[in-house]
């Protein structure tokens, strides 16, 4: 456990307020130095022999490592106040201690598995630029060539040659499939023309690294979040020979994080081949996520983590992992309540990634750096930062809470999300920020409107659905119903009653359980916290008496069953027992009886009238009894034999 942060205003350039690090932390501080790195090391020293200690400084972090692993110490921890905080405008105390906070949390590690490349290498394009990086690659990489001209080339010892067209690539760093149409072999003859095997289709290669040098469309989606997946324009002798050094560094041992879990249970995508929920599947980048049957399964080697597919998924069958929407909203929570703690009032929160920190230091060291109500949080990506988690940081207690993108951003996901956000939590407090400009950036936060803070701030917790339905109740107070856009999540369904013929095809295919039967009478009944505007019960309904209906009913209503439709069910005429609808039995009779000879007689239409036991009890005593086999064949007898005899 962290004992103390150790503190340095980096040569007097900014202002520390210790008191109120200190109430806002919890930490005891030491005092203030003015150049720890340089002349004050030994202070250093000395903290990190005593161990447990937070040091709040990033720019000289190796430096400090360096002295911890020379003093054969553990490594402190470290937060960067000067950046973030110090060179900024304003008190920056609350800031200070908030930030000083959030970084005691202990981080969860993220599931990750091995993937091992032993340098087989597959190198496709024109002769002229494959044959010299192959020949370069040779003698470190396994290397076949497939050379996509007719371009001669040199046999070598160094590496193979093949001739053909690649249709397909599969797969990722050290598990690549390569599959070949018109594949041919250099033979190897020796003097005169180059002598070509017959060609063929459907070859297959193996391969731990693929470097497309065609300089077409690449063979997999967002090429560039593909590991293993080396690609350059091949007029660009620069970008070629830098992918030689790249491919070196792709051989052995490397972990993959487990970026998402799926459970198949919870899944909406499909039922009984009816297609629902497709929102990973037109959101996934990189093509990792295929339908399998009535789930979905996403590929690990092929997911690059951009977390989308998370934040989109309505049933939460898709979590992300890294880290978990428990930790990030951890951190929230803990930005927020550090903030007020240190005498702060209506805190912004400014949710970025790797970028937006590099902005971040920009807009600090040669601008205005950022407003001292404004709390930066960075993230690994910041694709999958969903309405849940905007509207979890608004219930938290901050005024605000604003992503700032980057010019590698992918935002469907995001603008959609915010929607979604803005429509539960009001406009004004949500937002995107699209700027590259460190200055653009700062005068944007200092310019804007702050609106006031929760009042009472909650603590969302569960899954993505909870933790939004308890924001929202938070945010709205008096348990109103809040229409949202369409494609939301939440929602309701309207049942035409006139139409409906409680068949209940829409209950066997809900994935949810959101509307349920009655086994004692002909009802549909409907749960609309457990809806997820799936469509597969309007899909499926025969009668086209469904309607979606998006929106986010807050009362305690929503948790219970209500009823959608009713009727009356139908008495057997044989023994009384209840069954069917008495409507539809009725409706049926009608059209039925006196038109189809199969029920021309009252008997025969009695039969329709009956209960499923009575109806097989009837059917078995007809004249006509479906179930009536053959008459069976007398037994012989002795006798029998002997009147034979006899009459021989």
């Amino acid at each position: 456990m962290v004992k103390s942060l150790i503190l340095c205003d980096c040569a007097g350039s900014q202002h520390l307020d210790v008191s109120a690090i200190e109430a806002g932390c919890g930490l005891s501080c030491s005092k203030v130095h003015t150049a720890l790195c340089t002349t004050e090391l030994s202070a250093a020293e000395a903290a990190l022999r005593e161990g447990d200690v937070l040091i709040a400084c990033q720019q000289e972090r190796a430096t400090f490592e360096a002295l911890a692993e020379d003093m054969e110490v553990d490594l402190p921890g470290f937060v960067d106040l000067r950046d973030r905080a110090g060179w900024g405008e304003g008190d920056a105390g609350p800031k200070m201690a908030a930030l000083a906070a959030e970084a005691l949390l202990p981080t969860p590690e993220t599931p990750a598995v091995d993937v091992i490349s032993e340098g087989v290498c597959f190198v496709v394009g024109p002769g002229e630029v494959v044959e010299p990086l192959a020949s370069k690659l040779g003698s470190v990489l396994a290397v076949t060539a497939l050379i996509t001209d007719e371009a001669e080339v040199m046999p070598s010892h160094g590496f193979d040659v093949i001739r053909g067209q690649v249709r397909q690539v599969r797969g990722a760093l050290g598990g690549f499939e390569v599959r070949i149409d018109r594949f041919r072999v250099l033979e190897p003859m020796g003097r005169g023309a180059q002598l070509w095997s017959d060609s063929r289709d459907g070859a297959r290669s193996a391969c731990d690294i693929v470097i497309d040098l065609t300089g077409g469309v690449p063979f997999v989606p967002a090429p560039e979040k593909r590991e293993g997946y080396l690609r350059a324009d091949p007029r660009d002798p620069v970008a070629v020979a830098d992918l030689a050094f790249e491919a070196v560094q792709m051989t052995g041992t490397f972990e993959k994080p487990l970026y998402v879990q799926v459970e198949e249970t919870l899944c909406a995508h499909s039922r009984a081949e009816q297609v629902g929920c497709s929102n990973c599947l037109d959101i996934c980048p990189t093509g990792a996520i295929t339908p399998a049957g009535d789930h979905v399964a996403i590929d690990p080697m092929v997911c690059a983590g951009c977390g989308a597919c998370a934040a989109l998924c309505p049933s939460t069958a898709i979590t992300y992992q890294d880290p978990a929407v428990s930790f990030v909203l951890a951190r929230m929570q803990m930005l927020a309540r550090s903030y007020r703690k240190a005498g702060g009032f209506a805190p912004r929160l400014l949710v970025h990634d790797a970028h937006g920190a590099e902005m971040i230091r920009m807009a600090a060291r040669f601008g205005r750096g950022l407003p001292a109500d404004v709390i930066p949080m960075e993230l690994q990506v910041i694709s999958g930062f969903g309405h849940a988690e905007m509207l979890a940081g608004l219930a938290h207690g901050f005024a605000q809470v604003q992503v700032l993108l980057a010019p590698t951003t992918e935002r469907d996901a995001l603008d959609r999300e915010l929607g979604l956000a803005e429509a539960i939590g009001g406009t004004g407090k949500l937002g995107l920020i699209d700027v590259t400009d460190p200055d653009a950036l700062s005068d944007m936060l200092y310019g804007a409107d702050v609106p006031d803070p929760l009042a009472d701030p909650v603590l969302p917790m569960g899954n993505r659905r909870q933790i939004a339905r308890l924001a929202a109740q938070a945010l709205n107070p008096g348990g109103s119903t809040l229409p949202l856009p369409e494609g939301a999540p939440y929602g309701a369904i309207e049942v035409n009653t006139d139409s409906c013929t409680l068949c209940l095809s829409c209950v066997s295919l809900c994935p949810s359980g959101a509307l349920i039967d009655n086994p004692d009478m002909p009802q549909l009944n409907f749960q609309e916290d457990a809806c997820l505007q799936c469509g597969m019960c309007q899909t499926i309904c025969p009668e086209q008496a469904i309607t979606l209906v998006p929106q986010l009913d807050l009362s305690d209503g929503a948790l219970g069953q209500r009823v959608l439709n009713e009727e009356e069910p139908f008495a057997c005429v044989e023994c009384g027992a209840l069954f069917g609808v008495k409507s539809t039995i009725e409706r049926v009779m009608d059209k039925l009886v006196g038109v189809n000879p199969m029920f021309a007689t009252s008997d025969q239409a009695r039969v329709m009238q009956m209960c499923d036991d009575c109806r097989v009890e009837a059917q078995f005593h007809s004249k006509d009894n479906p179930f009536q086999a053959a008459p069976k064949p007398r037994v012989v007898r002795t006798e029998d034999y002997f009147s034979k005899r006899k009459d021989h």
